[in-house]
């Protein structure tokens, strides 16, 4: 180094690096708002700066709030009026009892579900030259019964990354490893030498390296590939040591059934693949005789899969261990995958991260900013490392692991984070807005067995989070001195249309469909995703690249919303079905919208539009569908107050 050169200066250890602290909220003046301990914590900020929190709710706007965020649905209006009654005799009761209703029904699974898969970039459907994802629904279906059963988060976290080698699993939990097992995968033309595929590859070691540090730990890895982080203590020899794990893994379809059962399955699925290329060479000769050849190996498939048990077995999506080496292919022409089943390897250091130019060996072990008890990062030693770094995640990395988790929760019910960086956590982050309240909160979400349903009951029935929505927050952001109004993300609308036309088909699980198709009434979470080719639809609805991470969804109003809003077949055909299912004379049809739609009454000049609209068009059906589209269109069936 030049004489007089400055010397750079080592990252500060972020805060979120740190134990959690222990405290206790300062006492406040006005006793009688706080509802559990987070209100005191956010009381005591505000009242330090003077600001008073903003007025409750009402009971509509309370219950329409609670539905929306635990289940993704609107209640009846037979509901808003029972909530109402019970909310006027004690409001605290009434949202405790309807809190775990809601989150006792099936349905809130599926809402959770979906914020989860936005993290796991979970697709359905991906080009057809990569690796399948026939089965990837039930990767979705595990995380919708994780979330309804409560599976504890530690758990949660640990059985996505190594379900197949804990004891405590069952067969079923092989899904979780969809998590791993959907990653995006790239092509790689191994008619290309060596050196370029292992940039192909150690691009795909990224990803997961990415993905499980801003999903788990809400830290940007990826960063230290090419060099040391330049703003938190990671090194690029930790970033090898992690990537290590992946050179370690192959995705792979993994059966979901005992060995006894699968072993001739696996027989006869071998078989037909063999019949199956046999028939593809013969209709590239195409020999004479080619009609009666394929008729016999046609039959012969259909024999070996009708005499087969269970031939049709399903599978996870998953993987298995086995070191990847990239090769010289044994022609010397191109590239060869060599996986080594049953291996593991660690990965030498990249410089730049360039593959082709190789540093020491770094063993695979966790983050050497989180060390165990002996002052040195956990090594990985059982097979590719994967368990070894599920438990590092939720022991060594427990505070931060927890942290990220609880703020993601927060994020979800208010619209913004204690930390409004949801997947980054370090230095370049933000800072918590009420540091004290996130380590509290997470503390006791840690003792309370990682409980999902816990966290979301502490933070629902709190008075922080029943306040209205209709004072400004502007000068005091950050305070949570009001709620704030957001729209609904594209799957909550639409599902919110289908159950007020009454089309809505609440069947759970099973296989996705296309969105598109006019007959497809199912919630949206069972729509096709598609990694390469999303349908217009979710593009134009701020709907998530499942190619990558999405911490947190885009919320835009463009022309192209309204203009589906207007025109879109899937408008009509719900404006056509609410027209249907209105009945009686006019009055009666205009106040049954409302409850459908808005769960509450029409006011009196609104009443009277209607009316006005409608003169001399009183049973006109068409007419009817346009006023019922004009209403879906509305900010109100699109916002939450």
């Amino acid at each position: 180094m030049a004489t007089g050169a400055a010397v750079p200066k080592p990252p500060t250890v972020p805060w979120s690096f740190l134990p959690l602290k222990k405290s206790e909220p300062v006492a406040v003046r006005d006793t009688s708002w706080p509802r559990n301990r987070l209100d005191r914590y956010i009381l005591a900020r505000m009242e330090k700066v003077g600001v008073s929190p903003a007025p409750a709710a009402d009971a509509r706007t309370v219950l329409r709030r609670l539905s929306f965020d635990l289940i993704g649905l609107p209640p009846t209006l037979a509901e808003v009026q029972a909530f109402q009654r019970d909310y006027e005799r004690d409001p605290q009761a009434a949202v405790s009892a309807t809190v775990d209703r809601l989150l006792a029904a099936p349905q809130y699974g599926e809402r959770w579900a979906r914020h989860w898969l936005d993290l796991a970039r979970f697709t359905d459907q991906t080009a057809s030259w990569l690796e399948s994802t026939r089965y990837s629904h039930l990767y979705r279906d595990w995380v919708v019964r994780a979330f309804n059963d409560d599976l504890p988060y530690d758990q949660f976290v640990m059985r996505q990354l190594a379900s197949d080698v804990m004891p405590e699993c069952d067969l079923q939990d092989l899904h979780a490893l969809g998590f791993l097992g959907l990653s995006p995968t790239y092509w790689k033309e191994l008619q290309l030498p060596p050196d370029i595929i292992k940039t192909t590859v150690a691009d795909e070691w990224e990803e997961h390296v990415d993905a499980v540090g801003r999903t788990f730990l809400g830290l940007t890895l990826a960063c230290a590939r090419c060099h040391d982080h330049k703003s938190d203590p990671i090194t690029a020899a930790d970033y090898y040591a992690l990537a290590g794990v992946f050179a370690s893994v192959k995705i792979a379809e993994r059966p979901v059934a005992a060995a006894d059962i699968w072993a001739p399955v696996a027989k006869a699925r071998e078989a037909v693949e063999v019949l199956e290329k046999q028939i593809a060479d013969l209709k590239k000769k195409k020999p004479a005789d080619m009609d009666a050849k394929l008729k016999g190996m046609t039959a012969k498939i259909a024999g070996i899969k009708s005499s087969t048990p269970h031939y049709d077995l399903p599978m996870a999506n998953g993987v298995v261990d086995a070191a990847l080496y990239v090769v010289e292919a044994d022609n010397k022409k191109g590239t060869k995958m060599d996986y080594r089943d049953g291996m593991a390897r660690d990965l030498e250091l990249q410089k730049r991260g360039n593959p082709n130019d190789v540093g020491d060996v770094v063993p695979r072990r966790f983050l050497s900013a989180f060390p165990t008890a002996n002052g040195t990062p956990r090594p990985f030693t059982h097979g590719s490392g994967r368990l070894d770094l599920a438990h590092a995640l939720v022991e060594e990395g427990a505070a931060l692991t927890a942290r990220v988790m609880v703020n993601r929760v927060w994020k979800h019910h208010f619209g913004r984070g204690l930390v409004d960086t949801p997947s980054e956590f370090g230095n370049l982050g933000d800072a918590p807005t009420h540091p004290e309240l996130l380590d509290d909160l997470t503390s006791r979400f840690i003792a309370q067995g990682w409980s999902l349903k816990w966290l979301h009951r502490e933070i629902l029935c709190s008075a922080t989070w029943r306040q209205s929505s209709l004072t400004s927050e502007e000068g005091h952001e950050g305070l949570f001195a009001t709620m704030q109004r957001r729209k609904l993300e594209w799957e909550a609308w639409r599902d919110a249309m289908l159950e007020a036309t009454g089309v809505i088909d609440l069947r759970m699980g099973g296989e996705a469909a296309s969105l598109a198709e006019a007959a497809n009434h199912r919630r949206s979470l069972y729509g096709i995703a598609h990694r390469h080719e999303m349908e217009p639809m979710l593009r134009v609805h701020d709907f998530p690249d499942v190619a990558g991470h999405t911490p947190a969804r885009a919320e835009t109003i463009t022309p192209l919303q309204g203009l589906f809003a207007l025109n879109a077949p899937f408008m009509q055909q719900q404006a056509d079905a609410m027209a249907q299912r209105l009945s009686g004379a006019l009055d009666e049809k205009v106040l049954s919208a409302y409850a459908l739609l808005f769960q509450r009454l029409p006011r009196g000049e609104e009443m009277a539009m209607a009316r006005e609209f409608f003169v001399g068009r009183e049973e006109d059906l068409a007419a009817w569908s346009q006023y019922a589209q004009a209403l879906m269109a509305t900010n109100e069936f699109l916002f939450i107050d």
